[in-house]
C-alpha cells in the first residue's frame, strides 16, 4: 500500500509502513535541513494525492521505552533522516536560569594574583595612614596617596593596561587636588578637594567616557573595596604558604632594625635637646590611647589601596551600560515648547538690557527697591533657572527627533539658541551677585553660589561647543571643568578673599562684621592683619590666634596658611586686652540678622540685613 492509498493520519500497519510527514495529527517539523524537500515547502501539509517521503520509526522514548508515537508526549515528532529534531518542551515546574543582568555584562574577569611589589605599596599606604592621618590633614594626605597610586599603576601594567591621555589627566588632576589641604587651613574647600580627588582617581582607574560611565566611574572604586580585600588576602596566603622562610627573614630583619632605632634614638635624644626636638618634629607622636583610632586608619588605608589596585587590574566597564534614548517626537511636538521657552528667555533678557542701559535709579522709581534689594531678590531665582535649563536640555536631547539632517539642524538651532540665552542669564545673575556683595559684603555662601553659577556657564559653553564639533568628549569635558573649578576655588583661598573684600569695604568707609570675620580660618590672617584700627584688628584676630595657640599639629598636618598665620601673629600678636569688638554708637554689621559689630560711616540699616 502506498501512502496515497491511505487517508492522511492513518497509523501504519507495521513499523515498516511509511508514514506521511505532514499528515493530520502529526506535528509540523520546521527548521530542519530537509523540511523544504517536500512538495509543500517548509512547514506545509502535503496533499493526499502527493507522495510524501517515508520516515523510519523514531527511537524509543528515554522515559517510557516506547517509540515516540506510542505513548510518548503528544507533541513528539517523528524523526526524519537528515532532519533537525525539535527540542522537547521544558519542564514547567523547573526553574530556568535568569538571563544575565546589565551589571553582569560589565563585570570584569577575576584579576591575576596580586604582585609582591603591590603588596608592599599597599602596606606602605596603610602604615602611613595610621601614622600620619590621625593628627589632621595637610601634606600627609598626598604622602599617603602616592604609594596607593604606585600600587595601582603596577597592577595596571601587569594587566596590560597602558596610560592614555585621559587616564593621565584624571591621575594628575587628582594628585593636584590633594595639594589643597597642604595649602589651606579652611576645612570646606579642603573637603571639596578631597572628594573631587577621589572621584578623579576612580575615573583614572576605570577610563570611562559616556555620561553613565563618568558618573558611575567616579564612584566605582568603592565597588571594589570588598573584592579588593579578598584579593589581597588570597595573595598574602599564597605567598606565606610558598615562602615561609623568606617571610621569617623579613620579619626578623625588621624587628632588629626597629629595636636598634629605638635604643640608639632614645640615647641620642636624651644626650642632645636639639636632636630630641628634631625627632619630635619629624616623627609622628603615637600614644597607646590612640590605638583604636590608629588601627582604623590602618585598615582604611589598606582597604583603599587594595580597592585601587584591584580596580586597576580588573576595572568595571561602566560604559557597557547604555541608556537608550527616549521615543523620538515629531518636530512640532518637540520644538514648539522649546521655542516658547526661547521667546520667554529673550523677553527677560531684553528687560535686563533696559535695566542696564537705563540704570538702577529707574528701577528704584518703578519698584521702590534699592539696587541691593533688587539684586538679592533675583540672584537665587536666576540660579535655579540656570539649573532647570540644563535639565530641560537633557530631556530635550533624549526625546529629540532623529529623522535626518533637517532634524539635526532643528535640534541644534533650538537648543543652541536656548544655551546662548541662558548664558546671558548667567551673566545677569553674576552681575546681581556683584551688587549683592557690594552692599552686604562677601561670605562663604555667596562666593560658593557665585562659583557654582560661573561653572554652570562653563557647562553651557561646553554644550554649545559640542553642538558644533560633536559631543564625543562632552561628559569628560564637563568632569574636567568641575575638577578645574574645585582646584581653582581652593587656590584662590576663599577665606582670604572674603577677608580682603571686607577689609577693603571698611577702608572705603563701610561697616565691617567682626563677628563673622572671627569665624574664618587662618587663611584670612594676612588680610585681617591689615585692618587699620588696632582695636578692631585685635578683635578680628584674637579668636584665630587662640585656636592656633591651642593647636599642636605636627609638620605633616600643618598647612602653609597656618604656618604663615603663626609667623604674622608671632611678629604682631593680637592683644585681647585692647580688642574692641563693638563700637560706640552707630550701626555696623551687615551679615544677617545679628546685632551690629563695628560701626562704619556708610553701614546699612537693620532693615537691610541679609538673611544669607
Amino acid at each position: 500500500m502506498t501512502t496515497s492509498d491511505q487517508p492522511p493520519g492513518t497509523p501504519p500497519d507495521t513499523p515498516d509502513t511509511p508514514r506521511p510527514s505532514g499528515g493530520a495529527g502529526s506535528p509540523v517539523v520546521s527548521g530542519g535541513a530537509g523540511a523544504s524537500d517536500g512538495p509543500g515547502g517548509s512547514g506545509s501539509v502535503p496533499s493526499p494525492s502527493a507522495p510524501s517521503a517515508p520516515s523510519a520509526p523514531s527511537a524509543p522514548s528515554a522515559s517510557s521505552g516506547k517509540p515516540s508515537g506510542e505513548g510518548a508526549h503528544p507533541r513528539a515528532a517523528w524523526s526524519v533522516p537528515g532532519q533537525a529534531q525539535p527540542v522537547p518542551p521544558a519542564n514547567p515546574w523547573q526553574s530556568r536560569p535568569a538571563p544575565p543582568g546589565a551589571f553582569a555584562r560589565v563585570r570584569p574577569a577575576a584579576p591575576p594574583p596580586i604582585g609582591g611589589t603591590t603588596l608592599l605599596a599597599v602596606l606602605a599606604t596603610g602604615v602611613l595612614s595610621a601614622l600620619l592621618l590621625g593628627d589632621g590633614l595637610g601634606i600627609n594626605l598626598l604622602l599617603v596617596a602616592l604609594p596607593a597610586a604606585a600600587g595601582a599603576w603596577l597592577e595596571a601594567r601587569r594587566a596590560g593596561r597602558g596610560a592614555r591621555a585621559w587616564t593621565l589627566t584624571w591621575a594628575v588632576g587628582g594628585l593636584a587636588l590633594l595639594v589643597i589641604p597642604a595649602l589651606l587651613d579652611a576645612g570646606w574647600p579642603t573637603f571639596l578637594a578631597v572628594v573631587s580627588a577621589v572621584a578623579l582617581g576612580s575615573l583614572a582607574l576605570h577610563g570611562s567616557r559616556s555620561w553613565f560611565g563618568v558618573l558611575a566611574g567616579s564612584l566605582g572604586v568603592l565597588d571594589a573595596v570588598v573584592p579588593g580585600i579578598g584579593w589581597g588576602w588570597r595573595g598574602i596566603r599564597a605567598r606565606a604558604t610558598g615562602s615561609r622562610a623568606r617571610w621569617g627573614t623579613v620579619l626578623r630583619t625588621t624587628a632588629v632594625a626597629v629595636v636598634l632605632l629605638l635604643v640608639f634614638g632614645t640615647l641620642f635624644a636624651s644626650a642632645d635637646a636639639a636632636f630630641a626636638d628634631l625627632l619630635g618634629d619629624v616623627l609622628p607622636d603615637v600614644s597607646l590611647g590612640e590605638g583604636p583610632w590608629r588601627f582604623f586608619l590602618l585598615a582604611l588605608g589598606l582597604a583603599g589601596a587594595l580597592a585601587a589596585a584591584h580596580t586597576a587590574a580588573a576595572p568595571t566597564r561602566w560604559d557597557g551600560i547604555t541608556v537608550r534614548p527616549g521615543r523620538a517626537r515629531g518636530r512640532v511636538e518637540w520644538a514648539l515648547p522649546l521655542v516658547v521657552l526661547d521667546v520667554l528667555f529673550a523677553a527677560f533678557i531684553a528687560l535686563q538690557l533696559v535695566v542696564l542701559l537705563g540704570g538702577y535709579d529707574e528701577i528704584q522709581k518703578k519698584t521702590g527697591l534699592k539696587p541691593a534689594e533688587y539684586a538679592r531678590e533675583g540672584f537665587w531665582q536666576l540660579l535655579w533657572a540656570t539649573l532647570l535649563t540644563l535639565v530641560v536640555i537633557a530631556l530635550a536631547l533624549r526625546y529629540a527627533p532623529r529623522g535626518g539632517a533637517n532634524d539635526r539642524l532643528l535640534v541644534k538651532g533650538v537648543l543652541g539658541t536656548l544655551c546662548v540665552l541662558t548664558l546671558v542669564v548667567v551673566v545677569s545673575a553674576l552681575r546681581r551677585m556683584d551688587l549683592y556683595v557690594d552692599a552686604f559684603g562677601l561670605t562663604r555662601l555667596r562666593i560658593s553660589v557665585a562659583a557654582v553659577e560661573l561653572w554652570l556657564g562653563v557647562v553651557l559653553l561646553l554644550i554649545i561647543v559640542a553642538g558644533v564639533f560633536g559631543a564625543r568628549h562632552l561628559p569628560r569635558a564637563v568632569a574636567v571643568s568641575a575638577a578645574v573649578g574645585v582646584l581653582a576655588f581652593g587656590l584662590i583661598s576663599p577665606d582670604r578673599l572674603i577677608a580682603e573684600q571686607n577689609v577693603q569695604r571698611f577702608r572705603e568707609g563701610k561697616a565691617i562684621d567682626l563677628d563673622y570675620l572671627q569665624q574664618l580660618s587662618a587663611d584670612a590672617v594676612p588680610a585681617l592683619d591689615r585692618i587699620p584700627d588696632a582695636r578692631l584688628r585685635a578683635c578680628a584676630l584674637e579668636e584665630i590666634q587662640r585656636t592656633l595657640q591651642d593647636s599642636d599639629a605636627p609638620w605633616y598636618a600643618t598647612s602653609w596658611s597656618e604656618a604663615r598665620a603663626r609667623d604674622i601673629l608671632a611678629e604682631r600678636p593680637a592683644d585681647p586686652a585692647e580688642a574692641q569688638c563693638v563700637g560706640p554708637g552707630g550701626v555696623g554689621g551687615d551679615y544677617g540678622d545679628r546685632a551690629p559689630s563695628a560701626p562704619g560711616p556708610a553701614g546699612p540699616t537693620d532693615s537691610e540685613y541679609d538673611p544669607y
